[in-house]
């Protein structure tokens, strides 16, 4: 048998070398690169299809079940796509704490309590923790298994001997294949492992659901080809001092990539938010300067979000451009725009935009609602209360129309407001709306005319 090889392993994109280097040449990282061994020997593949090396009509395939199951969850059901694809695998990622783990133990209760078989695998809690954990949560179930385990051969053994409909994998850094000799979390474990997994999902037709860390950047740890490998990529944002949590798909074979699932973490778990635009403007104050609501559309769903800003005059010959939750270059090329076409100055002011709520929402159809807030707080003015504004505002002043303006406007009249400004592109097979007034702008000087009452 041949001698095993040593080479360097970039831990953030996976790219190899003979020897170390202080930055890797792929993905630009500076001490990145490990050393790991890579055993010379004639490896033998399974298979992991389940097609037996014949093709096969597409019209003829059929389902004897149905193809996919049900979270419980409406709202991380929206983002799947309608529910868990059987033999899917789902990689869900977020900072610490931001609640994976518990999202992932809330649902195999409930699953497991409409008789659907779950195998929960930990390889960071002993079962005893996670039985702490269940109790705090109020979660049990008879079809729910518990393994504590991080060797992918003994999770092999466990899940043939169960065969769970749902296998939870928490979290794939720490799962080890004893055929890799290097360490766990490693490129080379995580791209083996994740092998490991895809033939036990699809092999079984498991849906397995799967966290994975994230590196300070925000992205998932390991190799890029983790989340190539997997279906369905889900990331959690928010604050971790905030109650609410945003779940975005990026990546799903099986359904839309613009869906967002709202959460509010208690002490009981994560709850579902049905209507977040009550929740997002509930505490908005009234005849307040630098506030402007917004009817946001993220996938299929419509929802109004505040948006506030703050004009300081600064003292310094640098001010301060500080963006929460919005697209920090679109909120800068809005106030260049402001300056140009509107006349307004902020060259000396700090600007301070925001918000509210804690969640990210980047769509082109803010520019209007951010050029609304910062005049008004530079202006000192309050905006009328029962308006809202949306619109793509361009580099030369225009207003652009937007998608899905049936859904922002009804959305709106839904929750009382009583105007809308809008593109005045989009009035043309707008829908005849009753209990709120549609105002058509086709430049910001007209649009900020209307908004702040001439």
């Amino acid at each position: 048998m041949a001698k095993n090889k040593n080479i360097f392993v970039c831990q953030e994109c996976g790219y190899e070398s003979a020897k170390w280097m202080g930055r890797c040449s792929s993905c630009g990282e500076w001490n990145t690169f490990v050393e790991e061994v890579v055993e010379k020997k004639a490896r033998q593949f399974a298979r992991s299809g389940d097609s037996g090396g014949k093709a096969e009509k597409l019209d003829e395939l059929t389902f004897e079940v149905e193809s996919r199951i049900s979270s419980g969850l409406d709202e991380l059901d929206r983002v799947l796509g309608g529910g868990i694809v059987r033999g899917g695998m789902v990689l869900f990622g977020g900072d610490p704490g931001i609640g994976k783990s518990t999202l992932l133990i809330q649902i195999a209760g409930i699953m497991s309590d409409r008789s659907i078989k779950v195998l929960y695998v930990s390889g960071e809690e002993s079962a005893k923790q996670i039985k702490l954990r269940a109790d705090r949560l109020s979660i049990g179930g008879e079809n729910l298994y518990v393994l504590a385990e991080t060797d992918l051969s003994v999770i092999n053994e466990i899940v043939a001997e169960v065969k769970p409909d749902v296998l939870v994998i928490d979290s794939i850094q720490t799962v080890y294949s004893p055929n890799v000799e290097s360490a766990p979390g490693s490129v080379s474990q995580v791209r083996e492992t994740t092998s490991g997994l895809m033939k036990i999902a699809k092999k079984g037709e498991i849906a397995t659901l799967i966290v994975g860390h994230v590196t300070k950047e925000g992205a998932i740890a390991g190799p890029r080809v983790l989340e190539h490998m997997v279906d369905t990529v889900l990331y959690f944002e928010g604050e971790r001092h905030n109650t609410y949590r945003v779940l975005r798909s990026v990546k799903n074979r099986f359904g839309s990539t613009n869906e967002i699932g709202i959460f509010e973490m208690k002490e009981e778990g994560l709850v579902e938010v049905l209507n977040p635009s009550e929740v997002l403007i509930a505490s908005r104050p009234s005849n307040t300067e630098g506030s402007m609501i917004v009817p946001s559309v993220e996938g299929s769903r419509p929802m109004l979000a505040e948006i506030q800003a703050l004009v300081s005059h600064t003292p310094f010959g640098m001010p301060r451009r500080v963006v929460t939750g919005l697209d920090y270059n679109r909120v800068i090329l809005m106030i260049a725009v402001l300056e140009k076409k509107a006349g307004i100055h902020l060259e000396s002011s700090d600007i301070y935009v925001n918000i509210v709520g804690g969640i990210s929402l980047k769509e082109p159809a803010m520019d209007l609602a951010i050029i609304a807030a910062i005049v008004s707080s530079f202006k000192e003015e309050s905006i009328n209360p029962k308006l809202v504004a949306v619109g793509e505002v361009g580099l030369t002043g225009e207003v652009r129309s937007v998608g899905s303006i049936d859904k922002r406007v009804k959305e709106a009249e839904k929750m009382g407001f009583e105007k809308i400004v809008v593109p005045r592109a989009n009035l043309k097979g707008l829908e005849q709306q009753r209990g709120i007034e549609v105002i058509g702008v086709s430049n910001v000087v007209e649009a900020l005319n209307i908004v702040m009452g001439g």
